[in-house]
């Protein structure tokens, strides 16, 4: 199976810690230069120690928050003006808060989908034509379950995560005959910060221990487990490998069979 990326160099947001963090590692033991991003230089900076580096590669990292309007494509720009070309798109962005649908405010859904079809938008303009150039590129959306069946209490997330997905399989129409696909990875409850955050907040809301949370998720999974953010990595390094050339467009759960639709 060809998995070897050297040579490519890959954008990753959200790269500092969780599955993003996991996916810039992974991709670098394929042989990748990666940019890893983030708006903590810290944590960047733990993630960039655990990349390979013994194959060449030219790692940095991008210092970036997605939230203040205009400031990703101003530093995209820069990075361009440096030389810098990307063959790997990978998008990552923690979710919006919890909570009921009708209940969130406005300025909550706006600010949902600037952070993440948005700047998904800005990103992928800045690279395509590069990857059109190349004949070769992998655009892949780390976004969640909820796009095959909303979860409840997350109303933002759900309608937000189903726009993200319906962008990817419009763009992944549009670019196939250049030889670049666009697909979007799925995670089911995964240890990372942002799950800590989803068991918290349910456990406050009904008074049940954070271990109850936990073991009623686990109930709900038929694998009986949360994933790693190394797991999800896999799937990730996968999609944006050579051996995964003619897939395109598709949804790929990695949720330990949670979901229930096919």
């Amino acid at each position: 199976m060809h998995l070897d990326l050297k040579g490519k160099r890959a954008f990753i947001s959200g790269s500092s810690q969780g599955i993003g963090a996991a996916s810039a590692i992974e991709i670098s033991l394929l042989g990748a230069s990666v940019t890893i991003v983030g708006r903590n230089k810290d944590k960047l900076d733990k993630t960039y120690s655990m990349l390979d580096k013994g194959q060449g590669q030219e790692h940095n990292i991008l210092v970036v928050d997605y939230s203040k309007k205009g400031e990703l494509k101003s530093e995209i720009d820069k990075l361009l003006a440096q030389g810098y070309t990307y063959d790997i798109l990978i998008n990552n962005m923690g979710g919006p808060k919890a909570g009921a649908g009708y209940k969130a405010e406005i300025e909550e859904f706006e600010e949902a989908f600037y952070n993440h079809v948005i700047n998904n938008q800005v990103l992928a303009q800045s690279f395509i034509p590069q990857m059109k150039e190349k004949g070769w590129g992998r655009i892949i959306n780390i976004i969640s379950t909820s796009v095959k069946e909303p979860i409840k209490g997350l109303g933002v997330s759900n309608t937000i995560r189903g726009a993200v997905g319906n962008w990817s399989k419009t763009l992944a129409n549009e670019m196939g005959k250049y030889n670049i696909t666009v697909n979007n990875v799925l995670p089911g409850s995964t240890l990372t910060a942002r799950h800590e955050e989803v068991v918290k907040g349910k456990s406050e809301k009904t008074g049940k221990s954070m271990e109850e949370i936990e073991w009623e998720m686990k109930e709900l999974i038929p694998m009986k487990r949360f994933a790693t953010p190394e797991e999800v990595a896999n799937a990730i390094a996968f999609l944006a490998s050579p051996a995964s050339s003619y897939i395109n467009g598709i949804n790929i759960p990695v949720d330990g069979g949670r979901v229930h639709s096919l």
